[in-house]
Order: structure tokens, then sequence, then C-alpha cells
């Protein structure tokens, strides 16, 4: 059972990722691929109708992690809570950007939050990244399953760690990158004339950008984190997601001019795909000890009892159809592509 639960906290963040990041990447080029005011709202329209609901998966993955594994909601949290926080100012940042930037006819004010919208959207993809990388490579637990991470100490990623290395920047700027292919995609996909042209050309350079930090970041990863090696050695159907990946990074190569809906789901393969391949490569471990393994957490030493796990398990099943069906719903309703008209 708990195994089922991992896989279903792995589910909803690949979920997020995939979702949320194109409108996070949305938010990194605004400034750059529209360039006057009435492209920008055709941008802003391209991720309207969605980008607070592509939260909701967020959501969801916090709520399936506290009812899941507790114990690791509760060291987590108190742990980054330093990130923690300033995830959330950035996301509150984005909101209210996007919420505010058309409440004054005034053109200063809509650059105010166009900058805003951008830097936010960009500093939370790298903050993510760096989160991500965190995990991965693990944190200097106690024996009450304890620990706290200054913003940063010498870069290095053994010992005393932060939560900047060169490591989790290498994963953080990934993350940005990734984000900026997958958000240019969605808008060459929703949009027309030259923004749907210079987003193009961004989502060319960006995966550029994308594979050669994959491969360093995949090639860090394997030595930082032995776990990695291990569950391939045990099970080598784990190469499967990195195969896949690749698959992915292909496909955005190949359509990426040609059929912008082919170049998107191919962008979002190579995300959850990623994901899933970091998920493989640490479990058993939900947070692992960079310092002593034995104190790593695990499904195990972190999950719920087992009739609170089974039991959750029919409350969310019915409320995720739930949100699948709205989410097909809402994809289908808004489908096409937008256009760049004047207030």
């Amino acid at each position: 059972m708990e195994t089922i639960w991992f896989c279903l906290v792995a589910l909803l963040l690949a979920a997020y990722a995939v979702l949320d990041g194109f409108d996070l990447g949305a938010g990194i080029i605004h400034i750059g691929v529209a360039r006057s005011d009435a492209e920008r709202q055709s941008i802003l329209r391209a991720i309207g109708p969605f980008w607070d609901g592509n939260e909701v998966f967020l959501l969801a993955a916090g709520g399936t992690l506290y009812a899941a594994f507790p114990t690791l909601y509760a060291s987590s949290f108190s742990g980054f809570y330093l990130p923690l926080m300033i995830v959330l100012w950035l996301l509150i940042l984005r909101g209210i950007a996007i919420e505010l930037r058309s409440h004054l006819d005034n053109g200063l004010w809509r650059q105010l939050w166009d900058v805003v919208f951008c830097f936010a959207s960009g500093l939370l993809a790298v903050f993510l990244g760096a989160a991500l990388g965190n995990v991965i490579r693990g944190v200097p637990l106690d024996t009450n399953a304890e620990f706290f991470l200054p913003l940063w100490t010498n870069f290095g990623v053994h010992g005393e760690v932060g939560i900047l290395d060169w490591y989790t920047i290498a994963t953080g700027l990934l993350a940005f990158f990734t984000l900026t292919m997958q958000g240019s995609l969605w808008v060459a996909m929703k949009a027309t004339g030259p923004v749907e042209l210079r987003a193009r050309r961004v989502a060319s350079m960006a995966l550029g950008f994308t594979a050669s930090l994959t491969v360093l970041v995949t090639a860090a990863t394997w030595s930082i984190q032995p776990q990695v090696a291990r569950n391939l050695a045990n099970h080598p159907w784990g190469y499967l997601f990195p195969l896949l990946a690749m698959a992915g990074l292909g496909g955005v190569l190949r359509f990426r001019t040609r059929n912008g809906l082919a170049a998107f789901v191919a962008s979002s393969l190579f995300i959850a795909a990623m994901l899933a391949s970091a998920a493989f490569g640490i479990y058993p471990y939900v947070l692992p000890s960079n310092q002593t393994p034995g104190l790593s957490l695990t499904i195990h030493n972190t999950a719920a009892g087992a009739y609170g796990l089974s039991g959750a398990l029919w409350w969310w099943i019915p409320g995720m159809l739930l949100t699948a069906g709205y989410f097909a719903f809402l994809y289908r309703h808004f489908r096409g592509k937008v256009q760049a008209e004047e207030l």
C-alpha cells in the first residue's frame, strides 16, 4: 500500500509540473515574446482559463502527502520552511500580477505587473527545480527526523549542505529551461502571428539548453545518489523512464516547427518521464539522508497506518476522477487559438 501512495504522490507532482509548467513557462517568456500590450494580453488569455486550476494538483499533492506520509510531511515542511515561504510568495506574486495588471488603464502600471509576472514565474521554476534537487541529493537528517537548511553554505553536496549548491542550482536551471520550452510550445500552439513565431524560436533555444543540462544533471545524479544505480541494477526495466525522456526531447526536436500539439505532448512526456526517473531512482526513500543513510526517511517509516492508507484511497479515487473530468471539460471547452485583441 505504501508503494501505491508513493506512486500517487509522484503522479500528482508530474501532473502539476506538466500543467502548471506551461503557464509558468508562459510567464517566463511573457515580456520577451510579446512586444505590445495586445500581444501580452493574448499570452494571458492563452493561460487565463487554466493557470489557477492547474495549481489544484500542487494542493492535491500536498494533501496526499499529508494523508499518506505524515512523518515526511512534518519533517520536510519544517526543514524546508524558508524555501516553502519563498515559493508561497512567488505564487502569490504571480496571481496578483495576472489579476491586477488590467485594473488601471496605465502603461507603466501594466509594465510593472508584467515584470513581476515574468520574474516570479522564472524564479518559481528555479526554486521548484532546486527543491527536487534537494530531495534527490538528500538532507542532513538527525535521529529525530529533523533538519535545517540555510539558503546556502559552501555550495558543496556533502556534509552541512544548503538549499542551494552546484547540484541544486543545476537542477533549478534545468527546470527553468524545461518549463520555458513547455510554456513556449503552449503559447505557440495557442497564439497566432508574430507571437506564435517568436514562441517557436524560444522553444528551439530552450530545447538546446534543456538537452545539455539533462545530460549534466543525469551524470551528477548518478554520482551523488548511489540509490539510483542500485535501483537500476535490481530493476533494469527502470531504464524505460530515461528512454521515454529522450523520446520526448526527440519529439520536440522533430515537431516544434511543424505540429504544435505533437511538440507540446512530447515536451509533457519529457517532463513526466524525468520526474518518474527521479522517483524510481530514490525509491523507497522519500527523503534521503546525505550524511547517514540509515536515518533516511522511506515509504515504510513515514507512512500512515494500514487502515488509514486503505480508507483514504476510497476517498482519493473518486475525488481525483472528478478533478480529471473537470479538467478534461475545461481543456476541451477552451481548445483552439486565441486572438490578440485591443482592450
